[in-house]
């Protein structure tokens, strides 16, 4: 039979006997709303030839979702004392398997090999407001071989994550998912889905992994440093904010501007990761 893992009542009960309490510092907000796991399912398009990660598992809503749904879940999950919880929640499951570790510590890569082999992965999660960033550059920057990243997250955080380039929103982590992914907003999800409710609004966001990047920079590190330094003190222009974080000559800076056809005012939200590319080309050596 299936336990009632959205029904408040059965999540204080659980809570009480098993002696769990909400850790702050992990950022636990548990899925209460019974319309949002399936529709995470739906956007990520988990289906019984699929293996899933999923990231914090909480008491298991989503994970049983996922379960019903998929060939296999393997979840990461943080918080130790969950697990005689859990042990209880997903015991109607025999292709869910925990680990109980920190995700920003776990081999990502090695992990898909040993546990899906050639099978289509995707990331599923809730996640924590507190390390969003984090997570998600982890999962990117491992260039992990999964079809898509599917997870929620804070409002004005998916807002930054999948900002079009040139807009009033973008930043520094939007250049970066940018360039592994494709970005988009799924929906947004109220405070009064979650136990305890957030103060704020969330948003399910996809970010669909680029097997090849349409963008190449002759140094990779180089033009995430450049973004960086550009948007350390974003109400600066890039010419300024550039200058005084990595010491360059302004008069260096505002000629790489001119090669690419750019005004030296511009600011740098309203620079293009492929000219951030070629300046970084052209400025770092």
């Amino acid at each position: 039979m299936t336990k009632p893992l959205t029904n408040l009542s059965y999540i204080k009960e659980l809570s009480e006997r098993y002696g769990f309490t909400f850790e702050k510092k992990f950022g636990q907000n548990f899925i209460v709303n019974p319309s949002v796991c399936p529709r995470i399912c739906q956007h990520a398009e988990v289906d019984e030839n699929t293996g899933v990660i999923e990231i914090g598992v909480g008491v298991g809503v989503l994970t049983s979702e996922l379960a019903k749904n998929a060939a296999k879940v393997v979840a990461i999950e943080i918080d130790t004392t969950l697990k005689p919880l859990l042990e209880e929640t997903l015991a109607d499951f025999d292709n869910i398997e925990i680990i109980f570790d920190d995700v920003l510590n776990v081999d990502l890569n090695r992990l898909i090999k040993e546990k899906f082999g050639d099978m289509r992965v995707v990331v599923c999660a809730n996640l924590p407001y507190y390390i969003t960033s984090p997570i998600i550059m982890k999962l990117l920057e491992d260039r992990l071989p999964v079809d898509n990243i599917t997870v929620m997250v804070q409002k004005e955080a998916a807002q930054r994550l999948c900002a079009p380039e040139k807009s009033r929103e973008t930043g520094a982590i939007s250049l970066a998912v940018q360039y592994y992914s494709v970005p988009k907003m799924c929906f947004s999800v109220s405070p009064g889905s979650f136990y305890p409710p957030p103060k704020v609004t969330s948003s399910v966001i996809r970010l669909d992994v680029k097997q090849e990047n349409d963008i190449v920079p002759a140094n990779e590190k180089n033009m995430f440093r450049l973004i960086r330094a550009a948007f350390t003190q974003r109400r600066k222009t890039f010419v300024n904010s550039v200058s005084s974080t990595l010491g360059m000559p302004k008069a260096d800076i505002e000629a790489a501007l001119a090669q690419i056809g750019e005004n030296p005012m511009v600011r740098p939200e309203k620079l293009s990761l492929k000219q951030f590319s070629r300046l970084s080309d052209i400025l770092i050596k």
